[in-house]
C-alpha cells in the first residue's frame, strides 16, 4: 500500500509541475514585419520564415543594413507584378541595364507557396538555371492570382498594409520595357514588430 501510495504522491505532484510549467510559457515575441518606405508611400511586408527560412533571413538582412534604399522599380506591368531591387537603378541615367544586377549571392528555391494578390516573390537572374535559384536582392509584388508562376518562383512574403501603394506604382506610365517614366524609390527599409505598423 506504502508503494502504491508514494506512487501517486509522485504522479500528482509531476501532474502539477507539468501545469504550472505550461502557465508560465513565456509569451512568443510579437511578429516583425519590413517596413518599406518609398517615394510614393509605406508598404509593410510580412515574411514567411516557416516556408522560405533563407529568403526571409536574406530579406531581413537587406531591410537592415540598408542594402534597397535607394533603389527604385524598374518593371511594372499592370494585373501582373511590380518588380525592384536592382542596386543598377540607382544610377537613374541608364536604363538599358535595369533588372540585371543584384545583391549578394544567389539563393536556394523555397518553393511552395501560392502567387496570390499581394504576396511578395524572388525573381531569378541569369539563364540556365535548373535549381530555381533566387536573386540575391529582386522581388517582386503579385497584383493578382499568378498561378501561372507557382512551382516556378519562391513566394516568401506577403503585404500586410500599403497594398494601395503598389497599386499606384502598377499605374505608371512605362516605357516599351515597362520601366515606368517616373521612378519610384525605395527611401528606407527596417524591421518593425506588427503592432508598429497600426501606428
Amino acid at each position: 500500500m506504502k508503494k502504491i501510495t508514494r506512487s501517486k504522491i509522485l504522479l500528482v505532484i509531476l501532474a502539477l509541475a507539468v501545469i504550472m510549467g505550461c502557465s508560465k510559457e513565456a509569451k512568443a515575441p510579437a511578429d516583425e514585419y519590413i517596413k518599406m518606405e518609398t517615394s510614393l508611400g509605406t508598404i509593410f511586408i510580412d515574411l514567411y520564415e516557416a516556408e522560405a527560412p533563407l529568403h526571409a533571413a536574406n530579406y531581413k538582412k537587406l531591410a537592415k543594413d540598408g542594402s534597397l534604399e535607394g533603389i527604385y522599380f524598374h518593371r511594372v506591368i499592370p494585373g501582373f507584378v511590380v518588380q525592384g531591387g536592382d542596386p543598377l537603378t540607382r544610377d537613374n541615367q541608364d536604363k538599358g541595364d535595369d533588372g540585371t544586377g543584384g545583391i549578394g549571392e544567389r539563393i536556394p528555391a523555397e518553393i511552395g507557396q501560392p502567387h496570390l494578390r499581394g504576396t511578395l516573390g524572388a525573381a531569378r537572374t541569369g539563364q540556365g538555371n535548373p535549381e530555381k535559384l533566387s536573386s540575391g536582392s529582386q522581388f517582386y509584388f503579385c497584383l493578382a492570382r499568378l498561378s501561372q508562376l507557382d512551382g516556378n518562383y519562391t513566394v516568401f512574403g506577403n503585404v500586410v498594409e500599403g497594398m494601395d501603394v503598389v497599386d499606384e506604382i502598377a499605374k505608371l506610365e512605362r516605357d516599351p520595357n515597362d520601366n515606368p517614366l517616373e521612378s519610384v524609390t525605395i527611401l528606407k527599409t527596417s524591421m518593425v514588430s506588427s503592432e508598429d505598423s497600426q501606428n
